[in-house]
C-alpha cells in the first residue's frame, strides 16, 4: 500500500472504493448561423439552431452517425468529436472529458433532464444506450446563458428517439428488431416497437439486452473485471396536440450488473478479487410546449433522476449503497420581433445523494468512523434565471449576449454542516459573414458554479473533522473564443483558438490532513487555465466525403498539467490528436466508413505534488503517456430495395493495437509504491456483426 492509501485508511481504503424535440429544453447547438425569414425575423425554430458563443467548435451527432459506427458505449459514440475524449475501458468506469475537463464540470441531460452527482469516483457519471439516441449536441467550454447550472466545461445534451422519427412513410405502426455479435466479446438484441395514436402523437417502446464477457487488449491479455450484463427497458410518448400544444413523457430504466475490481477503471491483477457490482438509472421526462403566436413560444420540462451504485466488498465491510435523485423543472419563453430572438427563463433543481453500509451492522461497524452512524446523506438546491438575445443586425452580422443568475444551497444532512452561494454569468458573442462561405465567430462567456453534492462513497466523516473548508468560495470562468469557418461547394474548414481560466477551482485533494481537516475536504486549490486551438477541413464530391482535425491544448492548476489521478473529478491531460474520416456513400442503400485516429506522445507529466507537500514521497516523479495510432472500418448495406432489411459491418482498432487511452489514468507502476495505479488498456481488435429487420 503506498503512503497516499495509508493516509486514507477510512476516507478510500475503508470507504466502499427538434419537431417534437422543439417542446424539449435543449437547444441544439450547430455550427452553421441560420438565417432569418426575408423581413429579417427568426423563427422559435431557427433560435434552436443559433449558438454563437462558442459555436464553432459545437458538434451535432445524428441517427445516421451512430448507427454506422454500431456505437456501443461512449468511447463509441464520441470517437470522431475533436473536443470529446473518454477513457476508463470499460463502459461502468468510462469518464467523459471536454477539453480535458471531467464530466462532473459539465451539464449533461437527457431529454433536458440533468444527470448530476457522482455515485463512486473510480466509476462514470454518465450512462447511456446509444441505440436509443436521435441526436448527441455536444457544447465545448462555456456557452450561453441556456447552457443550464454549473456548465463550466459545456454541455452535452442526448436526445432520445421519438415513434414519429421511425414510421414509415404512410404507416401508422412499425417494429424495429436488431441483432449484433461483437468478436470482442459479446453480443447485443434490440426490440422497438412504435405507432401513430392520433395525428402527430405516437408511442414507442424499446427493450435492449447487451452481454459482454472480459474483453481483450491488443496483445490478447485479456482484461478480468470487463465484462458485465445491461438490460434497458423505454417508454416514450408525445407528438403534436394542434392548436399550438405539443408535448413528450418518457421513462427509461437502465440496469448494469457485473463483477469488477475493487476500483473498475483500473486492471485486475491475477489472484485479486472481484467483487459484484449493481448499478442502475431511472429517468422520467415531462416535456410541455405552446406556441402561443407566431412570436410567442412557451416551453416547460419538468424531469426526476434516480441511480444508484452497489458493490459488494466481501473482503471488508460487505454491501455499500450509493444514490443520487435529481427532479426539477425549466420554464422559458421565446419571443421574436424585428431582429430579435429573445429567451428568458428560470429553472429549479433539488439533488440528494446518499450512502449506506448495507450489511449487517457486525459486519461493518469495525470500518465506520463512527460504529452508530451507517448511513450519509447531504442536499442540494439550486435556482437559476436566464435570459439570452439573438440579434440580427444586418444581413452577415448577428450578435448575442445574455445573462444568467444562480444560486447554490448545499446541506450536508448527516453532520449539520452546508454553504450557500450565488453569483451571475455574462455572455457575448457574434458571428459575421466576411464573404460568401467565410465567417467569423468571437465569444466571450462566463459561467459560476457553487459547491454541489458531493461523492457518494465520501460522505462519511470521521468525527470532529470538515468536509468543507470554512473559507470556500464557489467556481468562477470565463471562456474567450475567435475563429473563422468556411464552407461553399463541397469544402469546408474552420480554425478555432480558445483560453479558459476557472478562477478558486474547488477540489477534494483526496489526501488527510491536520485537524480540523477531514480526509475529503474540499476546499480552494488555486486556478486553472486552458488553451487550445481545434482545426478542421472537410470535403465533399459526389459519393465521396472526407473529414480531417487537429486538436492541441495545454491545461494546467497552478501551472501544474493536470492528470487524471492526480486530479481526480477535475480533469486530465491528452497529447495531441489528429483524426481523419474518409466516407463513400454510392447509393442510399449502401455506405462505408474509415477512420484514422492519432494521438500524440504526452512525456514527462510531473506528478505527486500533493503527495510531497503531505511529506508522503521525497519528490515529484514523471509519468509518460505514449501516443497511438486507431483505423477503425464500418460498412452498411441494405441489400433488399424495400429498406427494411439491413446489414451493418465494422472493425474497432482494425490493427490491434494494445494502447491506453489518454483520457485515463496514466501508468504509475514504475514508481515504488505505486504499482497499482494505471488505467486500463482499450479493447483489442473488435469485429462487429450486426442486422435489422423493420416491419
Amino acid at each position: 500500500m503506498n503512503a497516499r492509501s495509508a493516509s486514507r485508511r477510512q476516507a478510500t481504503s475503508n470507504l466502499p472504493l427538434t419537431r417534437v424535440a422543439a417542446g424539449i429544453l435543449m437547444a441544439m447547438p450547430a455550427v452553421a448561423v441560420a438565417q432569418g425569414d426575408p423581413d429579417g425575423a427568426l423563427s422559435p425554430v431557427e433560435l434552436d439552431r443559433v449558438v454563437v458563443v462558442g459555436a464553432m467548435t459545437d458538434e451535432v451527432l445524428d441517427r445516421e452517425q451512430i448507427e454506422r459506427t454500431q456505437a456501443n458505449d461512449l468511447a463509441d459514440l464520441f470517437r470522431a468529436i475533436p473536443s470529446v475524449t473518454v477513457g476508463g475501458g470499460v463502459g461502468l468506469a468510462q469518464k467523459i472529458y471536454v477539453r480535458g475537463l471531467e464530466d462532473s464540470l459539465l451539464n449533461v441531460t437527457v431529454d433536458g433532464a440533468p444527470q448530476r452527482g457522482t455515485l463512486f469516483h473510480h466509476i462514470g457519471r454518465v450512462a447511456i444506450e446509444p441505440e436509443l439516441l436521435e441526436t448527441v449536441a455536444v457544447q465545448a467550454g462555456p456557452g450561453e446563458a441556456t447552457s443550464g447550472f454549473g456548465a463550466i466545461g459545456g454541455a452535452i445534451r442526448f436526445r432520445t428517439r421519438d415513434a414519429v422519427d421511425l414510421l414509415q412513410p404512410g404507416r401508422d405502426a412499425g417494429a424495429l428488431f436488431k441483432a449484433g455479435w461483437f468478436s470482442n466479446d459479446g453480443h447485443k438484441v434490440s426490440t422497438t416497437a412504435f405507432g401513430r395514436l392520433t395525428g402527430d402523437v405516437g408511442i414507442l417502446g424499446s427493450f435492449v439486452k447487451v452481454d459482454r464477457d472480459d474483453y481483450e487488449d491488443g496483445d490478447g491479455t485479456a482484461l478480468r473485471g470487463t465484462g458485465a450484463d445491461q438490460r434497458l427497458g423505454f417508454l416514450k410518448i408525445g407528438g403534436d396536440l394542434g392548436g399550438g400544444h405539443r408535448f413528450t413523457g418518457s421513462y427509461e430504466a437502465r440496469r448494469e450488473e457485473g463483477r469488477f475490481g475493487a476500483r473498475p477503471n483500473w486492471p485486475v491483477l491475477e489472484g485479486e478479487p472481484l467483487f459484484p457490482v449493481e448499478g442502475e438509472r431511472r429517468t422520467a421526462v415531462l416535456n410541455y410546449g405552446f406556441l402561443a403566436s407566431d412570436s410567442l413560444d412557451l416551453e416547460t420540462t419538468g424531469y426526476w433522476t434516480t441511480s444508484s451504485f452497489i458493490q459488494d466488498r466481501s473482503d471488508r465491510w460487505g454491501r455499500y449503497g450509493a444514490d443520487i435523485d435529481t427532479f426539477g423543472f425549466d420554464l422559458r419563453g421565446r419571443w421574436t420581433g424585428g431582429n430579435h430572438a429573445l429567451v428568458v427563463g428560470v429553472e429549479h433543481r433539488d439533488d440528494t445523494v446518499s450512502s449506506q453500509f448495507m450489511a449487517d451492522p457486525a459486519t461493518w461497524q469495525p470500518w465506520a468512523w463512527d460504529p452508530a452512524v451507517g448511513y450519509f446523506e447531504e442536499q442540494g438546491t439550486l435556482y437559476g434565471l436566464y435570459i439570452q438575445d439573438q440579434w440580427q443586425v444586418a444581413d452577415p452580422l448577428l450578435l448575442s449576449f445574455g445573462a444568467r443568475y444562480d444560486h447554490y444551497d448545499l446541506d450536508l444532512v448527516t453532520y449539520g454542516d452546508g454553504t450557500d452561494s450565488d453569483g451571475v454569468s455574462l455572455n457575448a458573442g457574434g458571428s459575421y459573414r466576411l464573404a460568401p462561405g467565410l465567417t467569423l465567430n468571437a465569444g466571450y462567456a462566463e459561467a459560476f458554479r457553487g459547491k454541489e453534492i458531493g461523492d457518494a462513497f465520501t460522505l462519511e466523516q470521521r468525527p470532529g473533522r470538515l468536509t468543507l473548508s470554512p473559507t470556500l468560495r464557489p467556481e468562477k470562468v470565463d471562456n474567450a473564443e475567435i475563429g473563422l469557418s468556411y464552407a461553399r461547394d463541397g469544402v469546408s474548414a474552420s480554425a478555432v483558438y480558445y483560453r479558459m481560466t476557472i478562477d478558486d477551482v474547488m477540489l477534494d485533494q483526496l489526501y488527510a490532513g491536520p485537524p480540523p481537516q477531514g480526509a475529503v475536504y474540499y476546499e480552494n486549490v488555486g486556478t486553472f487555465r486552458s488553451d487550445g486551438v481545434e482545426l478542421r477541413a472537410g470535403y465533399v464530391r459526389g459519393a465521396f466525403s472526407a473529414d480531417a482535425y487537429y486538436n492541441r491544448y495545454d491545461s494546467r492548476l497552478n501551472d501544474r498539467r493536470i492528470e487524471g489521478y492526480e486530479h481526480i473529478a477535475l480533469g486530465n491531460s491528452m497529447g495531441d490528436s489528429w483524426q481523419l474520416t474518409l466516407g463513400w456513400d454510392p447509393s442510399v442503400r449502401f455506405s462505408m466508413q474509415l477512420g484514422v485516429s492519432h494521438v500524440e506522445d504526452l512525456d514527462d507529466i510531473e506528478v505527486l505534488f500533493r503527495d510531497v507537500e503531505l511529506g508522503f514521497v521525497p519528490e515529484t516523479r514523471f509519468i509518460d503517456k505514449p501516443g497511438y495510432t486507431v483505423v477503425d472500418l464500418f460498412a452498411r448495406w441494405q441489400p433488399l430495395r424495400t429498406g427494411r432489411f439491413e446489414v451493418f459491418a465494422g472493425v474497432y482498432n482494425l490493427f490491434d493495437r494494445t494502447y491506453r487511452a489518454h483520457a485515463s489514468v496514466g501508468d504509475y507502476t514504475a514508481i515504488p509504491d505505486y504499482g497499482n495505479v494505471v488505467g486500463l488498456n482499450e479493447p483489442g481488435r473488435n469485429i462487429r456483426l450486426g442486422a435489422s429487420l423493420r416491419f
